[in-house]
């Protein structure tokens, strides 16, 4: 379920741990969203369905006395005569083994990084803000702050990029101000791990650069 402004809300049951417990705690909801991987998911389950329709259909085939498929009498042959150094086949082996580390890495990684966790403050609830939304706040509190020309804002897993310009009042002054603003904004964002900010605060370049 979504909501508008960046916000992702889903419903999973509590804790383990807090289950037994019988607190009904809310953890701290450090844990990372999970991609659903539909598009490599269908992929794989397309092609296994190829080749075993094709290898079921062969044997259909060859059961009702039929000449086996051409393909798969060629294929036999060639991984019969072919040695193990030959070129095609450790191509082929590397490619197998690159699709198989592929896959692996994708059973066992999360996925979602553009989905930075929230605080959990109910056990049956998770929800989780976008990095595009994460930024798009900071950069109108940035903007708020006297004497800030414009404002650049990258927003990552542990750490927010900012950049910005001032056209008049003293730098220190404004990096002042703005590491008070973003600092405040940053919690008031109620993500799990507030990210780390890096500031850089410069007059604006001449035209044309």
């Amino acid at each position: 379920m979504s909501e508008p402004h960046g916000t992702v809300v889903e419903q999973s049951p509590p804790p383990a741990k807090d289950r037994a417990a019988g607190t009904g705690r809310a953890d701290d909801g450090h844990r990372r969203f999970w991609s659903a991987r539909r598009v490599p998911a269908g992929l794989l389950a397309l092609v296994i369905l190829v080749i075993a329709g094709a290898f079921l259909y062969d044997i259909a085939a060859v059961r009702a006395d039929r000449d086996g498929m051409s393909w798969r009498r060629e294929l036999a042959r060639q991984l019969a005569e072919r040695p193990m150094d030959d070129v095609w086949v450790l191509t082929g082996a590397g490619v197998a083994a690159a699709l198989g580390l592929w896959l692996f890495v994708l059973a066992v990684t999360p996925g979602l990084r553009s989905l930075l966790p929230m605080r959990r403050t109910h056990p049956d609830v998770r929800a989780g803000l976008h990095r595009d939304a994460a930024a798009t706040v900071l950069r109108d509190r940035i903007m708020e702050v006297a004497g800030v020309q414009s404002a650049r804002v990258r927003v990552k897993r542990r750490r927010a990029d900012v950049r910005a310009v001032s056209h008049f009042r003293e730098l220190d002054d404004v990096r002042t101000d703005l590491t008070a603003v973003l600092d405040d904004a940053a919690e008031g964002l109620g993500l799990a791990r507030p990210p780390t900010l890096s500031l850089r605060v410069r007059r604006p370049g001449r035209k044309g650069r």
